[in-house]
């Protein structure tokens, strides 16, 4: 077992305290820098850096970036949904490092869509019948995992399903 312990400290985005989501940081009790590549290649992590090395990730809408002594994660809902992910990223850091053998490890991100192709296939029309002010902050929440095809109400059925074969490709629509 590579990662043992961590002590957590739960804040409000300083930004605007009167946000309704909370972020995360876990102190890790072990530098877990080796098993950095290794989980990248096991979740699929969308930014790699070696120096300073870290790892980031996108999970249901959240980015949880994982360093040699510390784990951030943001727009959570509370304190029980830190706990939750927390116990779940130290099952997977620790199964990769057990794994380690098994496994290539992956030193970069994984590739990304573009803002523009995504954008391309949109209405444009600006409706917000999706909840957001514009086709292009809709593209990008596409881009970044947490919109999907499905969002838009007016798109032409041939265009989503470009869409939704496009961001399949990098892992953003099931």
């Amino acid at each position: 077992m590579l990662l043992k312990n961590y002590t957590k400290e739960i804040s409000r985005p300083e930004c605007n305290p009167s946000f309704q989501s909370v972020h995360c940081i876990a102190h890790l009790s072990e530098d877990i820098k080796e098993v950095l590549p290794y989980l990248n290649t096991v979740l699929g992590g969308f930014s790699y850096t070696k120096e300073p090395p870290s790892v980031a990730f996108k999970v249901h809408g959240k980015l949880i970036s994982v360093y040699p002594r510390k784990i951030a994660i943001n727009a959570l809902k509370d304190e029980a949904e830190a706990d939750k992910i927390l116990e779940w990223l130290k099952r997977e850091i620790n199964d990769a490092w057990d794994k380690r053998d098994e496994i290539e490890p992956r030193y970069e991100g994984m590739p990304k869509p573009k803002v523009i192709e995504i954008l391309k296939l949109l209405p444009k029309t600006n409706c917000k019948e999706c909840g957001l002010p514009t086709c292009m902050v809709f593209a990008i929440r596409v881009a970044e995992g947490v919109k999907c095809a499905g969002d838009c109400s007016p798109i032409e059925e041939d265009k989503r399903e470009k869409l939704e074969n496009y961001t399949r490709q990098f892992k953003l629509d099931d």
